[in-house]
């Protein structure tokens, strides 16, 4: 019992996360033990795992985006971009063609060489079974948004009466609460293209922290630009981009940074306190 105790405490300390036998004393996890289910914070199983900065990132990313939401700036964004006659760059070549379904190839490019790394490694000091994780959590990712669209009964904004449409305009966080459009828009599924493989960061920091800093900000800035390409077409304003950033996230990082701090405390490459998350980085994600 004492030997097992004594573990658990090295091994918190070497990851950043406090340890204590009375529970977690940093204020974060205490917050979070107290708005979540018991189940997602029990140390085994849930966010209690996640590292520190991992977690709260997530965490500031969240506030952020209820601020946003409570603000009211989807719509004066939608307002910017449309008019009574629709938006005007909803068929563009460049925001439809280049972007929309250009983009979603790219999408499927990068997730063929997630399959083909399972196999032949394209980063030297990955175990093939965190290799393997990473490409399930990248499949989840891209299977959570569109599956959690389907219980959606928010209209996308092309959809809505103030922009040529039929259906009244209701906040997406009124759930259940019909807006009289086609709905299931809420988060954004083409979003999922970029943020979905937000995971190669939780992957690559702790072997790789050069080329997962460089993968982040791809991944940042690939997201940023595809959801910008849906709110100039109408499909969707800002907040459902930065939603499915958050979700990914916090996905990612719960199915694969708990997974390289097993993998460390087996003696295998695993990330560092020292490898922060880079400023910008969270930042785009709560921003």
């Amino acid at each position: 019992m004492e030997s097992s105790s004594k573990r658990a405490a090295a091994e918190s300390a070497s990851h950043g996360l406090p340890h204590s036998p009375k529970g977690p004393t940093d204020p974060m996890h205490r917050l979070l033990l107290l708005l979540l289910p018991r189940a997602w914070t029990d140390t085994r199983l849930g966010l209690a795992r996640i590292p520190r900065t991992d977690l709260h990132i997530g965490l500031a990313a969240l506030l952020l985006l209820l601020l946003w939401d409570a603000s009211g700036l989807d719509r004066v964004a939608l307002h910017l971009v449309g008019s009574a006659q629709g938006f005007a760059w909803r068929d563009r070549w460049l925001t439809r063609a280049l972007l929309h379904d250009g983009g979603r190839w790219l999408g499927w490019a990068v997730f063929g060489l997630l399959v083909l790394n399972v196999w032949r490694p394209l980063w030297p000091g990955v175990p093939r079974a965190q290799r393997l994780r990473w490409l399930l959590a990248t499949l989840l990712c891209m299977l959570l948004i569109p599956a959690l669209k389907q219980f959606s009964s928010t209209s996308c904004p092309w959809s809505l009466a103030e922009f040529g449409g039929i259906a009244d305009y209701v906040p997406h966080w009124r759930l259940g609460v019909a807006d009289g459009g086609p709905g299931h828009c809420f988060p954004s599924g083409h979003a999922t293209v970029a943020f979905g493989f937000i995971g190669g960061w939780f992957v690559l920091r702790g072997p790789h922290p050069r080329a997962a800093r460089v993968w982040l900000v791809a991944v940042l800035i690939a997201g940023l630009v595809l959801g910008a390409t849906q709110w100039l077409r109408g499909a969707h304003p800002p907040s459902h981009s930065l939603w499915t950033a958050w979700l990914c996230w916090m996905l990612s990082s719960l199915l694969l940074a708990r997974r390289v701090e097993a993998l460390g405390a087996q003696g295998l490459p695993s990330p560092s306190p020292s490898a922060a998350v880079p400023a910008q980085g969270a930042q785009g994600i709560g921003s």
